[in-house]
């Protein structure tokens, strides 16, 4: 078993034995890939603040129900990646309202800089083209769109991302295959310069 999943495992156990210093730890560990998925579902700050707190909040409240079949990071994404789904379902609006993640990638330039300063144009190319695939996105159905933003934004690996929706690998293959096609038939419908070579 490798080591952060047995130092989970403890944290865990100390924190069902009473520790709450034991479940703080678990948030600093996972609270930043906990911030960034909500920020795949939200622009908005505060809305990014209330769905990791409520996630978190639902994993310390359920944490007696953890099984240890899969990772305790799998587990908690799960819980938040539900927890911002009925959110949006609450409020009947679109999920993935973002699909990159402004702190990464403000770390990513900053570490960058002393190697190479990107070009203005570079930028603004990279910044079309993340609002270009959240405008894609956006118009693709809730289960495509989850299953892409797991597995091609948060790299999560195919057991993780059919043990965070509940559903088995074959059916990841499937809706992946079936994402990654739909996405790129939008894309071409709405920006046939993509389809050049």
């Amino acid at each position: 078993m490798q080591q952060p999943a047995v130092e989970d495992r403890k944290l865990v156990e100390e924190t069902l034995g009473g520790s709450p210093l034991a479940f703080q730890l678990l948030m600093e560990r996972y609270q930043r890939r906990i911030f960034a998925l909500a920020r795949h579902y939200t622009r908005n700050a505060a809305e990014v603040e209330d769905l990791v707190q409520d996630t978190f909040l639902k994993a310390y409240t359920r944490l007696e129900q953890f099984q240890h079949q899969s990772s305790f990071y799998t587990w908690l994404y799960r819980i938040g990646v539900n927890t911002c789904l009925d959110f949006h379902k609450r409020r009947g609006r679109n999920p993935v309202q973002a699909v990159e993640d402004p702190e990464l990638a403000a770390e990513a330039s900053e570490s960058s800089l002393g190697r190479q300063v990107a070009s203005p144009s570079a930028t603004l190319e990279a910044a079309e083209v993340a609002e270009i695939t959240r405008e894609v996105l956006e118009e693709m159905p809730e289960i495509f769109r989850t299953v892409i933003i797991l597995r091609e934004f948060e790299d999560l690996a195919y057991q993780d991302i059919a043990d965070a929706l509940g559903i088995s690998i074959g059916t990841v293959e499937s809706r992946l295959f079936r994402a990654r096609a739909r996405f790129k038939d939008k894309l071409l419908q709405k920006y046939p310069e993509f389809g050049q070579d």
